[in-house]
């Protein structure tokens, strides 16, 4: 993309979507597929889970290499579509779908939730583990961002008039 076209997308948006959610992405990807046995521990609630965790199951271990692969895709979509286009409408629609993504992420801790309590996991961020902080304090930053870009903030006029289009 040309200077004048990165210019039509704001440095906060690009920041964001182009380099530091990838780059988070990565790293989930990394601590999934190459660390599983750490990824389990920080998603343990127990001592007992935890200790489960040091060894798990042949299908645990398949899902959290399928885990690390989509991690990897999400990054590589991310970056890869959005630095390749200023198309709000294209940046607009990548963001929809990971939008829905963000809600079905944070679903995905409803489980560690029954056990901790659901204040413990989605609103004591005082209290959070790594794992937690990025499972859900980092995926509400990325559907913050999202929607502000999705309502138009930080866009201009242009965005109102795209948006009639």
């Amino acid at each position: 993309m040309t200077s004048d076209a990165f210019s039509a997308i704001p440095l906060a948006y690009r920041l964001f979507f182009l380099y530091i959610e990838p780059i988070s992405a990565i790293v989930g990807a990394f601590y999934a597929g190459l660390r599983p046995t750490e990824y389990l521990t920080y998603l343990a609630s127990s001592a007992a889970s935890a200790k489960l965790a040091q060894s798990p199951p042949t299908p645990t271990l398949i899902s959290l290499y399928q885990l690390s692969n989509l991690y990897l895709l999400f990054a590589l979509n991310e970056h890869l579509v959005l630095s390749s286009t200023a198309s709000r409408r294209t940046w607009r629609a990548l963001l929809l779908g990971l939008l829905v993504a963000d809600l079905g992420h944070l679903a995905t801790m409803v489980p560690l939730a029954w056990e901790k309590g659901f204040a413990e996991v989605f609103l004591r961020a005082w209290r959070w583990n790594a794992m937690e902080w990025g499972s859900v304090g980092f995926v509400y930053a990325g559907a913050t961002m999202r929607s502000c870009f999705l309502m138009g903030v930080g866009l201009g006029e242009d965005a109102k008039q795209e948006k009639e289009e």
